[in-house]
């Protein structure tokens, strides 16, 4: 029984076992050079990961994580000495790691001061994000400052003390200036098109708001690089938390799941220093682009899709829903008739390979990745995973029949109830709004209409094209009729052009 065991911490690092990873390196001899925004399962898995291989030739990179909300990792982690452990998983096994670089987690809600005099500190070098979509405080159909959001009107009324990512950036950049520090290089590792340049629209827009100069300082001195990031990692169950302890011989109290693949792709730009990142297999190009697009396009929006329609079907993960009748030949389809033309190529790279690894990580049974954790803030997902390949298909006069069927699935989940007639537990940022908009709604046209009223997902090249509200239409109606299994086993697209 995990209760009978001793906490992960440094002290008992010598209890677990020698088949286990354990940082190759002595922990007091860590120096913050990173701050990381938004210090969740997928950092921890993922760019934690890559800095904790490269700290025995270089400790002072280590990492300081930030809760923009709940203090519920700091919480699990700061008896453990920041120490928890990552799980490899796949149909062979299970591969544990303990991850040694975080040297303190700070709670921003709780003293929002304390996170902006460590983001002053001389030795931080580089601020890194993974706040999700909707923690960059942007209007996702126009990549903008959205300027009605809560947390923005709050910073620029209190900048001193703020509340979002962006409100972070803007007041710790300032003090620097001010105190005649080098800024630091801001990196966001979100699921975002063009990353970089749209975090740093957004915080040169709330910075020229309280001060034209500051906007003007970041705009031409902070460097903002882009990356693409790709790993899959499910949420933490208390399973997980028994069965990795168990394997640990000692009590970890937030280890984080994952599976073997992991791709970090990051442009080259860092005036301020970088870690050897590329020793841990990070590529460093002078251009994310193309790599982010394909990933975004690829991954991200079949991993939406599948969830939706997956979750409406009755399946609680996706390798359950790849594993039922029809998923697996409608999402490939979708990857090869209708994504991959619309991607940039890829010199030396194999996208055919990388499909195929797709479908292989999306069927790993290992990683029980719950289809209700994808569908989750869709609203902030939509446009860049799947309308703006939709987009793209318009403008080409092509054919968008399995990416018209996922934005459906959107639709029939966010109205709140699931083919049972059972409540969805919908986590959106516009959630009371999209339930409201629809309640009541009977007819497909009735719940299109609603829903494409959203401005801040649906961009006007949407709302104003009758094909694309008639293929919408289409897909929204069958799912409505036959229900999400049927469709997709049964799935016929319409035409091969519009």
């Amino acid at each position: 029984m995990t209760g009978t065991l001793n906490s992960l911490s440094d002290r008992t690092l010598t209890d677990v076992p020698a088949t286990v990873g354990k940082p190759a390196y002595d922990r007091s001899q860590l120096k913050t050079g990173i701050i990381h925004l938004g210090i969740g399962a997928f950092h921890r898995a993922h760019q934690a990961v890559y800095t904790e291989n490269i700290l025995q030739d270089d400790p002072s990179w280590g990492i300081t994580g930030v809760s923009l909300r709940s203090p519920d990792t700091r919480d699990a982690l700061a008896p453990q000495d920041y120490l928890y452990s990552v799980a490899v998983r796949d149909g062979a096994g299970e591969k544990l790691h303990v991850i040694g670089c975080l040297t303190d987690i700070l709670v921003a809600p709780e003293n929002p001061e304390a996170v902006l005099q460590a983001m002053c500190q001389p030795d931080i070098r580089i601020v890194t994000l993974t706040v999700t979509e909707k923690g960059y405080c942007y209007a996702p159909s126009s990549r903008t400052l959205d300027e009605s959001n809560s947390d923005i009107i709050h910073d620029l009324k209190h900048p001193h003390a703020p509340r979002s990512a962006p409100g972070f950036l803007v007041e710790a950049i300032r003090r620097r200036h001010a105190s005649g520090l080098q800024p630091f290089t801001v990196l966001s590792c979100d699921n975002l098109p063009a990353n970089g340049e749209t975090l740093k629209r957004v915080t040169v827009r709330l910075a020229a708001l309280t001060n034209p100069e500051l906007g003007r300082f970041i705009a031409e001195h902070v460097a903002f690089p882009s990356s693409m990031i790709d790993r899959i990692v499910p949420a933490t169950t208390d399973q997980d938390r028994a069965s990795v302890s168990r394997a640990l011989n000692v009590k970890d109290q937030w280890p984080v799941c994952t599976e073997p693949f992991s791709q970090w792709v990051i442009e080259d730009h860092f005036p301020s220093g970088r870690p050897s990142w590329e020793k841990s297999g990070a590529s460093f190009v002078r251009d994310v682009a193309a790599f982010e697009l394909m990933k975004l396009r690829l991954l991200n929006g079949s991993h939406s899709t599948l969830a939706y329609l997956g979750f409406l079907a009755g399946h609680e993960t996706v390798s359950a829903t790849m594993a039922a009748a029809g998923f697996k030949t409608f999402i490939r389809a979708m990857m090869d008739e209708e994504i991959t033309p619309t991607l940039p190529a890829l010199p030396d790279f194999d996208l055919s390979t990388y499909k195929d690894q797709l479908i292989e990580r999306f069927c790993n049974p290992a990683l029980h990745h719950r289809t209700a954790q994808i569908a989750m803030d869709g609203s902030q997902k939509l446009p860049q995973r799947l309308l703006n390949t939709i987009h793209n298909r318009l403008l080409a006069g092509q054919s968008f029949d399995r990416l018209a069927l996922g934005v459906a699935a959107w639709m029939r989940f966010v109205t709140g109830k699931d083919e049972h007639g059972q409540v969805i537990d919908i986590r959106d940022p516009l959630r009371d709004q999209l339930l409201r908009a629809t309640a009541g709604l009977t007819t497909t046209q009735d719940i299109l209409s609603a829903l494409l009223a959203f401005d801040s997902i649906f961009a006007p090249e949407f709302t104003q094209n009758a094909h694309f509200k008639s293929v919408i239409l289409q897909q929204l109606e069958t799912l409505l009729t036959n229900g999400a299994a049927k469709t997709v086993q049964n799935f016929k697209p319409a035409s091969t052009k519009t």
